[in-house]
């Protein structure tokens, strides 16, 4: 007989950003059917993927998996955990296996868990690569050999399949995947259990972001699933979802309001329909997911492109602020034109100026406006830490004592408020794989391991 209604819990939108115990523990009162949450993305850049660093620190990991075990082990539920660390790296996933590991054998806890690897081996993408299988994931290049090859490591985004068939086949109290579509785990038990593809997309497209589709935005979520519709609640008393708040969050991170692309299909949202059922509680219906002739997953790779070196500095002349841009290319003109024998693209200076235009750069909408105050931050990236960091000192010094129209002190333009003043940043890495890979089967590049703690 197939299951009514499923009941999911989601902690937070990312595992190591902590949650609130008090709403987690009310929200694990309503008997969920399972924990699921994700913790990864490339947010924050190719630095995790290319390093093997994790997004959050080991002791926060800890922290959030201790409560997580505690309430399955209560519950006697599953717990469904995907891009492990950040960039869902192999190692990454068996990090998070030896904390569990670790919180097992001093809380008595016994689980039966599954591990299941993203990483791709190369020889494998320049296989797709010849046969014209790999494409540009938006406005990127077109992927060559040799851009395998610098890729420190390549990670594909699984779908839901490897998940389900781990499901199916085993009685698994925790699975622990690498790389992963973001709304993987808490698509991955409905669509199991056969509920609608469509509404368990759109459920998992949501969720995978906790609480932010409340009001106001929060972290525990909690939804249920039926045959022809979801229900979403907000874990916390203090928060409500509403329809304005989950449809707005429904078109967040997307290129298009009605139609999401993801790994073997398109959710197509042109007629959901959102309900208030009561003060906290939104109803979804309407949602589809259309499967594609090809099924494809997205590769993520990344290379080192050199090292980068900063310094920091602040601005309060307003005869200096009123010249910055003048300022900004005359100490730019003097460093090239001091490290001549330096070729030009050995080096790059990026200039970020909060308080003008530092986030939105050229882009900014407001023009000519007088600031009180400037944060100067120079990033240097070079093909060496000694270059970066000679370069930034010299604009630094530059910069310092630039003359400009106007100027009445000859002190000094900056304050400089750390020292060491030229601050090494060590690597610098970019994504160089970010495309779109045919596969012939959702399962087979992604390896499955499973083991008792």
């Amino acid at each position: 007989m197939k299951v009514k209604e499923l009941r999911i819990l989601t902690p937070n939108g990312m595992l190591g950003y902590g949650f609130p115990v008090k709403w987690f523990k009310r929200a694990l009162s309503m008997d969920p059917h399972v924990i699921a949450v994700d913790s990864g993305s490339t947010d924050s850049g190719p630095h995790k993927l290319a390093m093997g660093v994790m997004t959050c620190s080991k002791e926060a990991y800890t922290k959030d998996i201790s409560l997580l075990l505690e309430a399955i082990a209560e519950k006697k539920i599953p717990l469904l955990i995907s891009s492990a660390g950040g960039a869902g790296t192999n190692a990454q996933v068996d990090t998070f296996i030896n904390i569990i590991k670790k919180i097992s054998r001093e809380k008595g806890y016994h689980f039966k868990i599954a591990t299941i690897y993203s990483e791709i081996d190369k020889s494998i993408v320049k296989e797709k690569l010849k046969k014209g299988q790999i494409a540009p994931c938006g406005p990127v290049e077109h992927l060559s050999e040799e851009e395998v090859d610098l890729a420190t490591t390549i990670v594909a985004q699984m779908g839901v399949e490897p998940i389900v068939k781990v499901l199916k086949e085993n009685d698994i109290d925790i699975v622990i995947a690498g790389r992963s579509y973001d709304p993987v785990t808490i698509a991955a038990l409905p669509i199991k259990e056969g509920f609608d593809p469509g509404l368990a997309w759109h459920m998992g497209k949501i969720m995978e972001c906790g609480a932010l589709c409340a009001e106001p935005a929060g972290k525990v979520m909690f939804g249920t699933i039926r045959e022809d519709h979801f229900i979403l609640e907000p874990g916390s008393l203090d928060e409500r979802c509403t329809t304005w708040s989950v449809a707005a969050h429904t078109l967040y991170e997307k290129s298009h309001p009605y139609l999401l692309p993801g790994p073997g299909g398109i959710l197509d949202l042109s007629n959901t329909s959102f309900e208030q059922i009561d003060d906290r509680r939104v109803k979804i219906s309407g949602s589809k997911f259309n499967p594609l002739d090809k099924y494809t997953v997205k590769l993520e790779g990344a290379k080192k492109v050199g090292f980068r070196s900063i310094f920091i500095a602040g601005a309060r002349d307003p005869i200096f602020i009123d010249h910055i841009d003048d300022v900004l290319a005359r100490v730019t003109e003097d460093v090239k034109d001091y490290f001549k024998d330096i070729p030009e693209d050995q080096y790059q200076m990026i200039y970020h100026v909060y308080g003008k235009n530092g986030v939105m750069a050229e882009l900014e909408p407001i023009k000519n406006f007088m600031p009180l105050e400037l944060c100067i931050i120079l990033e240097v990236a070079a093909s060496t830490q000694e270059l970066a960091t000679a370069i930034c000192s010299r604009a630094r010094t530059e910069l310092l004592h630039c003359p400009y129209e106007g100027r009445i002190g000859t002190a000094g333009n900056i304050a400089l408020p750390f020292t060491p003043l030229e601050i090494p940043l060590g690597e610098v890495f970019a994504f160089n794989v970010y495309h779109l890979m045919e596969i012939d089967d959702p399962v087979s590049l992604f390896p499955v391991n499973i083991m008792e703690v």
